[in-house]
């Protein structure tokens, strides 16, 4: 049995449906009971826990040998670092005395310790965490989500994709359905394969990269606006 956090998720959904799709048996966690139905008429059992209720989620990890781990982005109106670095200690001890034998998480590209850089520094406490417990665990350290770019689909109606990126600048990207099946891929390996696997997309991209993308699919032409610093700093502030 495979448990996945985050199964109804982008990255979680893909690892459960490339499990199920060659016949593994799998549990998925998820906070969303009305997302029950649909996995289940897949086949997949689910399990609806908080990654916060520590005692829960350990007896749901104890149904399973192996599981995806990932940190679920907070609330925006919360304290997010305060929020993820506490899921974060949750999922840790979760797993102590679960009897699970592989765990595989994900992570971000320029994971690095500190403060106040978001995902780059929650996701290393995860990583550190995992290094520093006996349960073997390989990380994924994901690119950008090229996903990211959906929730830009309306504004790029009107023409103009804003980011707060140099609009030159290529990124390193990455579809969530990849990232699922390395992860996958992952969990199914051999124990003793573990370690720091970096994923990203076969080419590297930049907003003006997206914009023509965004205007092929419309269409119409679409300009970058990037955003200045010191607005960026002013709204970020507010």
């Amino acid at each position: 049995m495979y448990i996945v956090v985050g199964g109804t998720g982008h990255v979680g959904s893909a690892v459960a449906k490339t499990l199920l799709d060659e016949g593994e048996a799998v549990t998925i966690v998820t906070r969303h009971r009305e997302k029950a139905g649909a996995w289940q008429r897949r086949g997949a059992e689910v399990a609806v826990a908080g990654v916060h209720d520590v005692a829960s989620l350990r007896e749901v990890f104890r149904r399973g040998k192996r599981a995806f781990l990932l940190n679920p982005n907070a609330d925006i109106s919360s304290d997010t670092d305060r929020e993820e670095r506490e899921t974060v200690r949750c999922l840790l001890e979760a797993i102590e005395g679960s009897g699970l034998e592989k765990v595989v998480a994900q992570s971000t590209l320029g994971a690095q310790p500190g403060k106040q850089c978001g995902d780059l520094n929650v996701l290393y406490d995860l990583e550190v965490g995992l290094r520093n417990q006996p349960i073997p665990a390989s990380v994924i350290r994901a690119a950008y989500y090229y996903s990211n770019w959906d929730t830009m689909l309306e504004p790029v109606k009107d023409g103009a994709l804003s980011t707060m990126l140099p609009a030159d600048l290529k990124l390193p990207m990455v579809a969530p359905e990849d990232l699922g099946r390395v992860a996958a891929r992952l969990l199914q390996a051999p124990i003793e394969q573990i370690g720091v696997y970096p994923v990203e997309g076969p080419e590297r991209n930049s907003p003006n990269d997206v914009a023509a993308a965004f205007a092929a699919a419309l269409g119409r032409a679409v300009r970058v606006d990037v955003i200045p610093r010191e607005t960026g700093k002013t709204h970020t502030a507010a």
